[in-house]
């Protein structure tokens, strides 16, 4: 994942007019060139994961010499302060990341003291960015008008390629940020670990006897993992240490919730905040428990689209890579070697923790369950996933229900995925489905339809539940141990354990 910069120096421009011929001549830039801070001295910012992998990417990239601070969540301030600076129809994550920008960047100058002029000299937002069948491919432009009309006129945006995930170009001469594979592997290891911790306390906060004790305990981890990175001490060590406290947390799991897996548009379903409008803590409210998209996901199917795009071009006649020319033997090692190593790492952190019988997605047959209804190498946004996901959930009894949550309007996402499951649930009319757009405002309409199909999810989980005996002498003390998880046929994990146990 290199980073280049796009649009570095956002310029304003003019539109030269020759009345005599009534056409529009060449744009032609009209900005003044900006003198920015030296690479050592100039501070990067990003921001948009969850609070959790935003919060330990920043001592993780801290303990490498990286001047980074991580942005806080975006809120409804955010969105409306992007709204007010930002073109009308854009993408929700576009109007809470770049509000979120402007909001942060504001309170430096208003409140810190710190001039327009220095900020832009010394500060550069990182962010995703690349092309596709959406407005994505616009969100630089969008940044760029955004902070020239707030009053931040040439602030840096650096971007790298969503789409490209980790093997992507490095521009030596334009990107002010120290990019190497130390620097890779620091991002990596907050990503997954933050992750890590996310799905244990999704695990565990439904259950809990003591409203709030997941939430001490998870902010508690993050504290030792963030201090551990800033030490540069084991990481093994310190997931260890979250999962002695993970244990302290009293727990009742005996309880039918109904499981909602969670999928959809990257950043909708990620956050966790006023972008989706807090949905995860939402469905928590109501009964459920969640079954979200870590972004370790997001990275495999970078991983994955790599190789099939590399072994699809080695099928094409004619082409000029050769299956055994080095450069696309050290492509496939290369691929095969970065697929290893986010898969072991997240084994081992995971385990350290005690995130027992989880299963990372398994794209290889998430692409074949997919493939069937939608075109693999139309891989816009989360591309098949979507579609994937829904019958896998089903075919595999993961859950009760299943969201899709996307931006309005996400053309690949709503347009395309939207359209496809619509066979798909002809095809499987037991499956418990239901598609929802945010758009930073609406969330009565929003949570009133995600109720409609939670009552039908609450009463398959209770009805599986019901079909089974209940062994009076229990073990009480192991159903109760968050890392007691056991494979079974049943979605709910009150059902499974019981099933278990039986």
């Amino acid at each position: 994942m290199s980073l280049s910069c796009s649009s570095a120096v956002p310029q304003m421009g003019a539109v030269d007019l020759d009345y005599a011929n009534k056409r529009a001549t060449q744009w032609r830039s009209t900005g003044e060139p900006i003198e920015y801070a030296s690479k050592s001295d100039t501070i990067m910012l990003m921001g948009g994961l969850s609070p959790m992998q935003d919060g330990l990417i920043e001592p993780a990239l801290r303990a490498i010499g990286e001047h980074y601070i991580g942005l806080p969540n975006a809120d409804f301030k955010s969105f409306q302060i992007g709204k007010s600076f930002g073109n009308r129809g854009q993408c929700n994550p576009t109007y809470f990341t770049v509000g979120n920008l402007v909001k942060y960047l504001q309170n430096l100058r208003d409140n810190e003291g710190i001039s327009s002029e220095e900020i832009v000299r010394k500060y550069l937002f990182v962010t995703a960015g690349g092309c596709g069948p959406c407005r994505f491919g616009m969100y630089i432009t969008e940044y760029n008008k955004a902070l020239n009309d707030a009053g931040f006129y040439g602030f840096r945006v650096m971007s790298f390629e969503h789409n490209k995930g980790i093997f992507q170009a490095t521009d030596t001469q334009e990107s002010v940020i120290n990019f190497s594979p130390k620097f890779f592997m620091a991002l990596i290891k907050a990503f997954i670990i933050g992750d890590i911790i996310n799905l244990v306390g999704y695990r565990v906060r439904p259950y809990e006897v003591k409203q709030g004790s997941t939430a001490e305990v998870m902010a508690r981890c993050k504290e030792i993992i963030a201090d551990t990175f800033t030490k540069k001490g084991s990481l093994l060590y310190a997931m260890y240490r979250c999962r002695k406290l993970f244990a302290t947390i009293e727990l009742d799991r005996l309880q039918p919730k109904p499981k909602v897996m969670i999928t959809g548009e990257f950043w909708a379903t990620l956050t966790e905040g006023d972008g989706n409008y807090n949905l995860h803590r939402f469905l928590e409210a109501e009964g459920a428990e969640c079954i979200p998209q870590p972004l370790v996901n997001r990275l495999l199917l970078s991983i994955w689209e790599a190789e099939y795009e590399r072994s699809s071009r080695e099928n094409l006649v004619g082409d000029s890579i050769q299956k055994w020319d080095f450069s696309n033997l050290r492509s496939k090692i290369l691929i095969k070697s970065a697929k290893v190593s986010v898969v072991t790492m997240f084994g081992l952190y995971a385990k350290a923790i005690g995130l027992t019988n989880y299963h990372l997605a398994d794209m290889d047959r998430l692409a074949k369950l997919g493939g069937e209804y939608y075109p693999i190498d139309s891989n816009g946004g989360e591309g098949h996933l979507e579609v994937a996901h829904l019958i896998e959930s089903f075919e595999d009894n993961l859950s009760h229900l299943i969201l899709s949550i996307k931006p309005f309007g996400c053309m690949p996402s709503s347009a395309v995925s939207d359209g496809i499951q619509s066979l798909v649930q002809s095809r499987y009319p037991d499956v418990n489905f239901l598609s929802l757009e945010t758009s930073g405002e609406g969330a009565a309409n929003f949570y009133s339809r995600v109720q409609m199909v939670l009552y039908k999810a609450k009463k398959l989980a209770q009805e599986e539940f019901e079909e089974l005996t209940i062994n009076q002498n229990i073990d009480l003390d192991k159903v109760n141990d968050f890392r007691y998880n056991p494979s079974s046929t049943k979605a709910g994990t009150a059902s499974s354990i019981v099933d278990s146990l039986s």
